[in-house]
């Protein structure tokens, strides 16, 4: 019988790991487009100790913020 918390449970075979890092690969592609990508470094994917994954952007420059800020304005048409 298998231990679910066995150390060889592997989060990157999980369903949730790889839409995580889908999810990161589609930003990351933006973000190389815009040119803001090298503000990012924290950028990745990850899955939690319960198995959901999530995104992290990580710190960043207030600059950089306010750059993905105008394109995120842009994209839903509400100027800043």
């Amino acid at each position: 019988m298998s231990d679910p918390d066995a150390a060889s449970w592997s989060p990157i075979d999980t369903t949730a790991w790889h839409e995580a890092r889908s999810a990161v690969a589609t930003l990351r592609d933006v973000l190389l487009a815009t040119g803001i990508a090298e503000h990012f470094p924290y950028l990745r994917a990850d899955v939690n100790a319960f198995g959901q994954g999530f995104v992290e952007l990580g710190r960043t420059t207030p600059e950089a913020a306010h750059h993905l800020a105008e394109l995120l304005a842009a994209a839903t048409a509400d100027p800043i």
